[in-house]
């Protein structure tokens, strides 16, 4: 049994994964960018993926909900096989909300409208009720004040925190974030690291790509290094940080920390 079986039994002994992937195969033309990838992730779990650039981090990510299509073997999300069945990939989507690198907001919209799209026109939300449910959101981003605001009148920092609201908005199970502070100034990166902390506290299931090795010391259950397309290595922070079984590991930690 895996490192991350052994944990989401440990978790949840009676529950099915949140995410689950075995085997998973994912080229871009003659580029094999996931090679023959296994991860469990418990309910509730949380979960760091880091490594260089081009390991498959993102990639990764934008195949458990499918913005991008794996080639061979399974993925299942909340129980659910992602196939070519449009209603089961609608039914994850609902269930399964994505902060990425660019904030992707209307920018023609108001916060307020930015964060209301999706219940409305997905979840048949009454307009009333979707209202309240964004504020109650952008209250939790520390943001409330900005609802009536359009998205070029907020600073980058803003700006991904509406994201998060968002994408919160959709009461997902699950929350995927694809490298959310790369695109951020420093002083606004932990604005966004301080909501995302808040939100982990809430007991969500999530998966992180980041190279923010002091959030995933704070917040991860577990960090998932990835090289090559391969998950090289994983396991509790504390382990991963100070006691590296890989050269690769070591060197790639060796590069960010000194970055830092």
């Amino acid at each position: 049994m895996s490192a991350a079986e052994t944990l989401t039994s440990a978790v949840k002994a009676d529950a099915p994964p949140a995410i689950l992937l075995e085997r998973v195969n994912k080229w871009f033309g003659s580029l094999h960018v996931l090679r023959d990838v296994n991860l469990s992730v418990a309910q509730g779990e949380r979960v760091v993926v880091c490594g260089p650039s081009g390991s498959g981090k993102s990639t990764l990510i934008r195949c458990i909900n499918r913005l991008e299509e794996h080639q061979e073997g399974r993925i299942s999300v909340d129980g659910i096989e992602l196939s070519d069945d449009l209603k089961a990939l609608d039914a994850i989507r609902r269930e399964v909300g994505m902060v990425f690198q660019s904030f992707n907001l209307f920018p023609h919209l108001t916060i307020l409208e930015n964060c209301t799209l999706a219940p409305i026109w997905v979840r048949k939300m009454p307009k009333k009720e979707a209202e309240a449910l964004a504020m109650e959101y952008l209250t939790r981003v520390r943001i409330p004040e900005q609802a009536g605001k359009y998205p070029g009148q907020l600073s980058g920092g803003q700006q991904q925190r509406v994201a998060i609201a968002r994408a919160l908005c959709m009461q997902p199970k699950i929350m995927l974030f694809d490298e959310p502070t790369s695109a951020l100034d420093p002083e606004m990166i932990k604005e966004v690291l301080d909501t995302m902390v808040m939100l982990a506290d809430t007991g969500m299931t999530m998966i992180c790509v980041t190279h923010e090795m002091g959030f995933a010391r704070q917040v991860a259950d577990r960090v998932v290094f990835m090289d090559r397309g391969e998950i090289v290595e994983q396991g509790e922070p504390e382990a991963i940080f100070s006691n590296p079984q890989t050269d690769r590991l070591k060197l790639f930690l060796s590069q960010i920390l000194r970055g830092h």
